[in-house]
């Protein structure tokens, strides 16, 4: 049994081996990890490689490097900031020394007299521990020491450069002497004749300028560290809260992610929106922008100003979520649905296009319809052969034939006239049916004298289903105004319909003998959810209004004994003339 690391053994039954190719196919699905200190797993790939550190541990090394190489730089221009400024101080401690020295009024007459050595060296040495200089050394014009720190370096040559002294100038350098490196400078001992009689030297160790300087650079390192262990603590901070939020993902991952999120938006057939906390537009993938008839960009603009339909805005921007409502834009009927995202960030909706269902439903309501026509037809026409066949039984034959021929006329007049005045066949059954509809709720569905549409007079683009939905839509809410009215006053409802060519417009008018529409309602006849039935959808009138837009047509509203719509549709687009 082999046992993996970091894990206990444990027996266990032996099991019979995978195929090889579920073996093969397991291994490529789970990605390989290594064991490594603490517990902890580093992801690799299928080839045993190290998976790339995540966005967030990538940008954390970043920025720990980057602190580290400002603070470092930060420190070392800052130590040789200090350094250079405390040479220079030493350099004019040990230049007021040395001056002090040798324009002392006594110096110049000492390195005359006879012992300049007795009356200079206890002077030098009183300057050099009131100054705080390492050494102050007097000598004469060859370099040979008169005074010294150490008492057995009198008399010795001096070590150092002395010939731009000589020269009558104040020099400094840092050279190696006795008390080792020391930053030093060399000034002429000038007599009252203005000759150069001696020189006087002063000088501070590099030992104690290093001294001076240990203290400020402790104390430039602790800042260093200080700002660094800051530095790096806010940027672990910051890249903990990025983790969190990138998901430990790194920057491929992220990119193919947002490749896959673009692709998959752009695929569906479902319109997706996004909005924002304050409903401005985040992302509206292709879907949705034609099912919503947007042109040019939306994103980052408020969702009621991309000029949607009223009802739509209101479902989309009320906090409750919708469900599978049905709402008409400028020429699609859509269902939505909108959802909330996380907590506050904003919302996410979902359209589909219900159109063509829509359409379909119509017509499935018309054959319906029709289906019930011929079904309370055949129930009439059994009533009347019943009647035609106890007439025969009676021995009263002539009454049979004439009450036979009398139903058989009516019903073919009202064949004749609706075929001969509408050639157009969707039309003409659609009349028919509608009719037969009408008659059987009581209703006279009156087709006008001036009615006529020839066949072949609709243009092919003109979809069969939009007259359906027109037509049929009018008539139906013609019928129940009319029997509504004829509820409450006496009087025959009665449905007139107009069908006709006029001025290269197809016009279909529908008036009927109900109460009319009031003045105040005229602007909302055509709003998805305007109806006067008790348990209507309110989707008649505004689905004839979008189907008129969508062909480029128009809708009118007038009032004669009742309410009078007319529907004008062109027989020939703008691009076909």
């Amino acid at each position: 049994m082999r046992i993996r690391p970091g894990r206990p053994a444990r027996s266990a039954p032996p099991a019979r081996p995978a195929p090889p190719e579920r073996a093969a196919a397991a291994a490529r699905a789970v990605p390989r990890q290594r064991a490594v200190p603490q517990g902890r797993t580093v992801p690799q790939d299928r080839a045993g490689r190290r998976l790339p550190r995540s966005l967030a541990g990538q940008l954390f090394l970043v920025q720990v490097v980057i602190v580290a190489a400002v603070v470092a730089g930060g420190a070392v221009l800052a130590y040789l900031f200090t350094e250079h400024r405390t040479r220079e101080a030493a350099v004019r401690q040990v230049t007021a020394a040395a001056r002090a020295v040798a324009d002392a009024p006594g110096t110049a007459e000492a390195a005359t007299g006879p012992d300049p050595t007795a009356v200079l060296q206890p002077y030098a040495e009183r300057v050099r521990r009131d100054t705080g200089v390492d050494f102050v050394t007097v000598m004469d014009t060859r370099g040979i020491r008169w005074a010294h720190r150490d008492p057995a370096q009198i008399g010795r040559p001096f070590l150092g450069h002395i010939d731009g002294a000589l020269a009558g100038r104040t020099t400094s350098e840092t050279y190696t002497g006795t008390l080792g490196p020391s930053v030093r400078v060399v000034t002429p001992i000038l007599d009252g004749r203005g000759r150069v009689v001696g020189l006087v030297s002063s000088g501070i160790t590099v030992e104690s300028i290093s001294a001076q300087l240990r203290g400020p650079l402790l104390a430039l390192v602790g800042v260093a560290a200080a700002a660094l262990a800051l530095g790096g603590a806010g940027s672990y901070l910051a890249n903990t809260r990025l983790r969190r939020h990138t998901h430990g993902m790194g920057a491929a991952e992220l990119s193919h992610l947002y490749d896959y999120h673009q692709a998959t938006l752009h695929s569906v057939r479902e319109g997706l929106v996004l909005l924002d906390r304050a409903h401005r537009v985040v992302l509206c993938n292709d879907a949705a922008r034609e099912l919503l008839g947007l042109q040019g960009e939306v994103e980052g603009l408020p969702f009621d100003a991309l000029g949607l339909p009223e009802s739509l805005v209101r479902a989309v921007l009320d906090p409750e979520p919708a469900h599978d409502e049905v709402h008409l834009t400028a020429e699609r009927v859509v269902v939505l649905n909108t959802s909330p995202i996380g907590t506050g960030l904003g919302s996410v909706l979902s359209l589909r296009d219900h159109t063509e269902l829509q359409s379909l439903s119509g017509e499935l309501d018309s054959v319906r319809g029709f289906a019930d026509a011929l079904g309370a037809q055949a129930h009439e026409a059994a009533n009347r052969l019943h009647a035609v066949v106890s007439l025969v039984e009676l021995g009263r034959h002539q009454d049979a034939v004439d009450f036979a021929t009398a139903e058989l006329e009516l019903a073919q007049r009202l064949t004749d006239k609706v075929v001969g005045a509408v050639g157009e066949p969707v039309l003409a059954a659609l009349l028919l049916g509608k009719a037969s509809q009408a008659a059987e709720r009581g209703v006279d569905l009156v087709l006008t004298e001036d009615s006529r549409i020839d066949d072949g007079v609709l243009p092919p683009d003109l979809a069969p289903r939009d007259l359906v939905t027109v037509l049929g839509n009018l008539i139906d809410n013609a019928v129940d105004a009319a029997i509504e009215n004829a509820a409450t006053h006496r009087g025959t409802p009665e449905v007139t319909v107009t069908a006709k060519v006029d001025d290269g417009r197809l016009l279909l008018r529908v008036a009927d003998s109900g109460a009319g529409i009031d003045a105040d309602a005229l602007g909302e006849v055509f709003r998805r959810g305007w109806t006067t039935k008790q348990h209507g959808r309110g989707l008649g009138l505004a689905l004839v209004a979008q189907t008129a837009r969508r062909n480029g047509g128009t809708v009118e509203v007038g009032r004669d004994r009742g309410a009078v719509l007319t529907v004008r549709l062109p027989l020939r687009r703008e691009a076909d003339r």
